[in-house]
């Protein structure tokens, strides 16, 4: 016996006989979420600045008020007196400037006043330009000992006619009363054979400096036979 095909239309529950049509009359896509719009910008420096003054008038007469300009006062920084003595100082002991004797206490320097010479003769003296033709050492004589040294030599220059020589006198720093040769040598020089010194000044650093002396002695000339 043969079972008979079976009906769609017998089964009384269909409950997505709908949704075919439904789909059909769906639209295709969802509309769009509509974006809401961007809040302006905050105003800016200018346009506050326009809108603070939007009420205010010109007064036409403060356009050009007169300006009395007060002098200008220049304070000045007032440098310390001693700076550049110090500077100076500062460079010697760091070994950058040499030393000049002519700037220190013991520094001598003495031209005869009987005598009329230009100023390039002590200049020339000052700066060891003399032949030295002749030395005396008086380094370890009493005042005694080196007045009768003194005499001696200066006698044998003159008899020499010698121009320049130079005398050792020592700085007198282990003596407790000073330099005493060295005011003892001055005091001959200038008085006793003044005569006969036209100049003398400290000799240069290589040739013994604070405690050596340049005598420019007088020169005789020989009379004619």
């Amino acid at each position: 016996m043969k079972r008979k095909k079976a009906d769609p239309e017998d089964f009384s529950f269909r409950p997505f006989r709908q949704l075919k049509a439904s789909i059909r009359k769906s639209p295709a896509t969802a509309e769009p979420e509509k974006k809401c719009p961007a809040p302006p910008p905050p105003p800016g420096d200018h346009e506050i600045f326009l809108q603070a003054m939007k009420d205010v008038r010109e007064i036409k007469e403060f356009r050009e008020m007169p300006v009395r300009k007060k002098p200008v006062t220049v304070i000045r920084r007032q440098e310390h007196p001693d700076k550049e003595a110090l500077k100076t100082l500062e460079g010697i002991t760091r070994g950058r400037l040499p030393i000049r004797l002519a700037d220190t206490q013991e520094y001598v320097e003495w031209m005869n006043p009987d005598y009329d010479f230009s100023a390039a003769v002590i200049r020339r003296l000052r700066e060891g330009r003399f032949a030295v033709q002749d030395l005396l050492d008086l380094h370890g004589y009493t005042v005694e000992e080196a007045d009768a040294k003194i005499a001696v030599f200066m006698k044998d220059s003159l008899l020499r006619n010698l121009r320049c020589v130079r005398i050792i006198h020592g700085r007198g720093l282990k003596s407790q009363k000073g330099p005493v040769l060295k005011g003892a040598l001055l005091n001959c020089l200038s008085g006793r054979y003044k005569k006969n010194v036209v100049a003398f000044v400290t000799a240069r650093q290589c040739d013994g400096g604070l405690g050596a002396l340049y005598v420019l002695l007088k020169r005789h000339t020989p009379a004619k036979k």
